[in-house]
């Protein structure tokens, strides 16, 4: 991003501080997407903003990599009807309007419009805004012999940076495609794509993400048919 949310003169103080530089790309890339559930990419939902294009988006990126045998692994938040209603999570007495993601319920139902393949994409179930924190996903990666993050999905200024964050901390280089994350606002969806920029990943454009991921060779064993 150039200029962007803080215009060049921040972008020049961040340059002169060393940041922002770009990642080196992997060959072998897998695409996460983050918490594209019906209570995030629905508007019906207390949670949920109408994240229609991202979806659209996201689901293109996924179809770019398939004849290149690139993973996705899919991320959603859901809660115990017991962790929901009671005290346990931290992070619901700050933000209980995320009580309605309970396990089995539309809520936590990755979006229909994307192509998720039951028995061959992943789904990793998180409580936290980090697709990693108390998660396998980074042995998964790792498993898979992926070296880099294509991170999709919601909210950018959450779950999306914490991720980034966190799968840079693991050793992957971050990507994140703009048209495939959302946010239920523009300022703090714009902010988080600076910081990303600034620190942690590449933030790219659709066509560059979808030639990366569709250019990689198909490794051997990258067909993944396992599924949680």
């Amino acid at each position: 991003m150039n200029g962007g949310l803080y215009g060049a003169a921040t972008d020049h103080t961040y340059t002169l501080s060393g940041f922002g530089a770009p990642v080196r790309r992997g060959s072998s890339p897998a695409v996460v997407v983050v918490d594209l559930t019906r209570g995030f990419t629905e508007d019906s939902y207390a949670t949920g903003a109408d994240l229609t294009d991202v979806v659209a988006a996201t689901a293109r990126l996924i179809e770019a990599g398939r004849p290149a045998g690139v993973p996705v692994i899919f991320t959603a938040i859901a809660y115990t009807e017991a962790e929901a209603s009671g005290d346990s999570v931290a992070w619901l007495r700050k933000a209980p309007g995320l009580r309605e993601l309970v396990e089995g319920s539309d809520a936590v139902a990755i979006d229909p419009r994307l192509s998720m393949r039951p028995g061959h994409d992943l789904l990793v179930v998180k409580k936290g805004a980090s697709a990693f924190f108390g998660t396998s996903l980074a042995a998964v990666l790792t498993g898979l012999g992926r070296d880099t993050v294509v991170v999709c999905g919601a909210t950018t200024s959450g779950c999306v940076r914490a991720t980034a964050v966190d799968a840079v901390q693991s050793g992957f280089s971050v990507l994140v495609p703009r048209e495939c994350v959302g946010d239920r606002a523009a300022g703090p969806a714009d902010a988080a794509l600076f910081d990303i920029q600034a620190k942690y990943g590449d933030v790219i454009d659709f066509d560059d993400a979808a030639d990366y991921v569709g250019s990689r060779p198909a490794p051997a064993g990258s067909i993944v048919r396992a599924s949680w």
